[in-house]
């Protein structure tokens, strides 16, 4: 009897979570679908999905093919990728605190563009390469300095959160050197923007995405186990060391790529586990719910910026000011109940 109120607990759990995961995938296709539609021109459903289809749909064909769908394409998947980079550190790690964001990963991505932008006058694609080159160095440097007398999570995240404060006073020093014509270009960068998106933008993020999503989804089991211990998950058959550095390796890159394509956008890897974690439950891999939701984030918050305060912002600018009170939140409640998501 006992056994079968056990089974039937976890079916009911099994069902709630789907039916969570295909609320967020609706909500991600429904905000896609409005992103293509609305605008200065509002197109109806059936010309977006003409455009889309290849047909020739005069002045739709332009603004939906064009403008409108490598905006939301490239929305859909830094959104994604940062919710996915920001959870499997956080999962890793075992705590909520250790995203991306906090860790020093995006400064120093930020740190890096700025320094290409201001300082060396680089393009587009020169400053995606410094971002990307930036994250994978500072990740290293942040995981080579925690690993001093063994590997600890909190260790990490101290050093990250003190290297993040070094890239971030590089920011400022980089910031106070640019010329009028910099300084406008880095501080779009600093804040996260989907503007000026097009299909030469989305297509590094889209074959980064293409590789390091599966390689990750891969690694899901024993990431799981990782939050058991490195021991019990030593124990339970988990090549420890060799599972962290390939997890590390790959969310950086993830991270970095997505970077590199729109900016950090603020506090949407921060954000997207812990609110996947409240909707789905903490038991079972939280990727997926967790990019999907930083999908959504993105998607909402680029709608918010555009259309709904009377003049246009970066969509950082939204995902920052709904960021900062959920992260004095998750540090109240960390104080009080531990570190786990």
């Amino acid at each position: 009897m006992s056994s079968q109120v056990v089974t039937d607990g976890r079916r009911s759990r099994l069902r709630a979570r789907r039916r969570t995961v295909s609320a967020l995938a609706a909500l991600v296709v429904v905000t896609f679908a409005l992103s293509l539609m609305v605008g200065g021109t509002f197109y109806s459903p059936l010309e977006v999905i003409r455009v889309i289809a290849g047909e020739e749909v005069p002045g739709a064909s332009f603004t939906v093919g064009e403008l409108r769908l490598p905006r939301a394409v490239l929305g859909v998947l830094t959104g994604f990728a940062f919710g996915v980079a920001g959870v499997t550190f956080q999962t890793m790690l075992r705590n909520p605190l250790a995203s991306p964001d906090i860790i020093g990963i995006s400064t120093g991505a930020s740190a890096s563009a700025v320094f290409g932008i201001v300082i060396l006058g680089l393009g587009d694609t020169g400053v995606s390469f410094l971002a990307l080159t930036g994250a994978l160095a500072t990740a290293l440097v942040v995981y080579l300095l925690s690993l001093k007398d063994g590997f600890t999570g909190t260790r990490l995240i101290l050093i990250g959160i003190g290297v993040a404060a070094m890239m971030h006073s590089l920011v400022t020093w980089t910031l106070s050197q640019a010329p009028s014509w910099s300084l406008a270009a880095a501080m779009q960068w600093l804040t996260g923007s989907l503007n000026g998106a097009t299909w030469g933008t989305v297509a590094p993020l889209a074959a980064a995405f293409a590789i390091l999503v599966p390689i990750l989804a891969l690694q899901g089991r024993s990431l799981d186990l990782l939050r058991l211990g490195d021991d019990s998950a030593a124990g339970l058959g988990v090549r420890v060391d060799r599972t962290r550095l390939l997890v590390i390796v790959s969310a950086v890159a993830l991270l970095a790529f997505a970077t590199a394509a729109a900016g950090p956008i603020a506090f949407v890897a921060f954000m997207s586990g812990p609110i996947a974690a409240r909707l789905v439950g903490p038991a079972g891999g939280l990727r997926l719910p967790a990019g999907l939701v930083g999908a959504a984030l993105v998607l909402v918050s680029d709608l918010v910026a555009q259309y709904l305060l009377g003049t246009r912002f970066p969509v950082g600018v939204v995902t920052g000011v709904l960021g900062a009170p959920y992260l004095v939140y998750l540090l109240i409640r960390t104080n009080r109940s531990g570190g786990s998501l």
